[in-house]
């Protein structure tokens, strides 16, 4: 709304200023417009036609068509000025309600004074007043409204102009006039209190409407709403990218036949809400199934996690458990271990010991340390009860750690080669768990991939859309007798391993919602391969 001060030619505030919305006092003032149009083309009309009441013109019949045509003239221009904008609302609202009065009042005396009761029609220009302009400005109209019709009342006495005069009506009006413009204004200020709440409300609603959007499309698990019929009504981003679909599919069949079997099946027994299943995109996911009653009909929800997401938190609970249960028997066990230790050094420091004796003690000495390392590892992997996942760019984060390898296990620069086929790659995770799981993989090409035949390469790049590190050695692969037990606890091919590495490495993998494999390259190396979460991805945990 333009903002034009008009408080140098009358002392009230600006009509916009107590807050009316503006499109609304623009419509409300094309309303009171349009009245005084058909005001005075009724005037005219009834004056022209003599189908009108006696009244009109009755005393002063030029003065009549004079201010007839005049209000319908001024009430045309003002329109026009209304439509086109030209002049500020406040200027105009106030131009058209100081004319009504003036032009009613002389229609009211070329009629014949204020006993022929035209002055209410003053009253509607107050109350509208009231409605457009409010407070002090409002009041001054009255007051002015008031003045004219009194002034009006001692010309005519003055003179003799009417047989009878009422100065009592007169005053009976300006009261009228008055509590008029004060109760238009007590509604307008209502109405005005009304539509800032309204206004507020729905500023609200379609912020929050907004927040819940935003919250489901960025959730990391997949929502999918459903009807009865399994049509999809709405699914957010984590799903279609769980599903690999780039649009919203019509039916939970075009996810996956066994998803939609899986859901027809909980409609059947809703005890068993939950299923894990693969889709066609060879995504691993956990299903569950929801009834959501609405107003008019039952919808439902299926929420898609990844599999990755799944094990992290069974992950967590599995780490709270061995960290308290390890937490107790680490004491119980360490405390004999170290005195078998201590006994058989004791035992090999006797000089009458004979060589088969002290080989015996040899042996006990070196089990004792493995023992001793296997709780080591187990209680280094209880103590990692949560990840404090941070955004790590892969590239440069790489290059620092294999030169601080390199420096710690005194290795040439060609021992590890990096290959980075996307620089700008970064994946979201603890970095001690990213560093401890690429220790473990290292130190096992390090020792089991040949390294004498050529370096060990590290390669990063992508895979549907999530970052991958690969480490590939030049060994001649894993047989598939050892595969399936590869990330077994315990399971080891060599004498001197607790077995432990790898599996603590898969389970640091799956408590940061990664995930680690092993296979074969086309030129048949071992390649350990861990696909990690995307760190350009906004996603929302619950």
């Amino acid at each position: 709304m333009p903002a034009n001060n008009i408080d140098t030619i009358f002392p009230c505030p600006l009509s916009k200023g107590y807050g009316i919305p503006a499109q609304q006092a623009w419509s409300l003032l094309k309303v009171f417009s349009f009245y005084r149009f058909v005001l005075a083309a009724l005037f005219l009309a009834l004056f022209y036609s003599h189908q009108g009441p006696s009244l009109l013109g009755a005393h002063d019949r030029q003065l009549f068509i004079y201010a007839s045509q005049g209000y319908q003239i001024l009430t045309v221009i003002s329109g026009i000025i209304l439509f086109w904008r030209l002049a500020g609302y406040t200027w105009q609202a106030q131009f058209m309600i100081a004319t009504d009065i003036v032009l009613l009042l002389l229609l009211m005396h070329a009629c014949g004074g204020i006993s022929t009761g035209m002055g209410i029609l003053i009253a509607v220009t107050i109350a509208a007043g009231g409605f457009l302009i409010g407070g002090r400005c409002a009041m001054f109209f009255a007051a002015l409204a008031s003045l004219a019709v009194l002034a009006e009342q001692v010309y005519a006495d003055y003179f003799n102009i009417f047989e009878t005069t009422s100065y009592t009506y007169a005053g009976m009006l300006g009261a009228a006039f008055f509590t008029i413009a004060l109760l238009s204004y007590i509604l307008a200020r209502q109405s005005e209190q009304v539509q800032q709440l309204a206004t507020q409300q729905k500023k609200t609603i379609s912020q929050l409407e907004e927040l819940n959007q935003y919250i489901i499309q960025h959730l990391q698990s997949g929502i999918i709403i459903v009807n009865q019929d399994q049509y999809i009504q709405m699914a957010n981003e984590a799903a279609l990218g769980l599903a690999n679909l780039p649009a919203l599919p019509v039916r939970l069949a075009d996810i996956s036949e066994q998803l939609a079997a899986a859901f027809h099946d909980w409609q059947a027994a809703p005890d068993q809400n939950f299923v894990l299943l693969q889709l066609p995109s060879h995504a691993e996911v956990h299903a569950r199934f929801m009834r959501l009653p609405t107003r008019h009909e039952f919808v439902f929800l299926v929420i898609l996690e990844d599999i990755a997401v799944y094990n992290q938190r069974l992950q967590q609970s599995k780490l709270a458990s061995l960290g308290r249960l390890t937490a107790s028997i680490a004491h119980e066990i360490r405390n004999p271990l170290s005195a078998i230790s201590h006994a058989g050094q004791l035992l090999a420091e006797n000089p009458d010991i004979s060589p088969a004796d002290k080989r015996l003690t040899d042996i006990i000495q070196t089990h004792t340390l493995r023992v001793n390392r296997i709780i080591s590892d187990i209680l280094q992997l209880s103590r990692r009860t949560d990840s404090t996942r941070e955004k790590v760019q892969l590239a440069p984060w790489l290059e620092t750690y294999l030169s601080t390898l390199r420096h710690e296990q005194s290795l040439g620069e060609d021992a590890f080669k990096l290959l980075c086929a996307d620089p700008s790659l970064s994946a979201l995770i603890d970095p001690g768990h990213l560093k401890q799981i690429l220790d473990n993989l290292c130190q096992n090409a390090l020792r089991y991939g040949k390294p004498e035949l050529g370096a060990i390469e590290i390669s990063i790049g992508a895979r549907q859309q999530a970052p991958c590190l690969e480490v590939i050695d030049n060994g001649s692969g894993i047989n598939q007798e050892h595969l399936k037990h590869l990330f077994e606890p315990f399971f080891t091919t060599s004498a001197g391993g607790t077995g432990l590495g790898l599996y603590i490495s898969k389970e640091l993998a799956e408590l940061n919602q990664a995930k680690l494999s092993y296979h074969l390259t086309e030129n048949e190396r071992s390649c350990f391969r861990l696909c990690l979460q995307n760190a350009e991805k906004t996603l929302i945990q619950i």
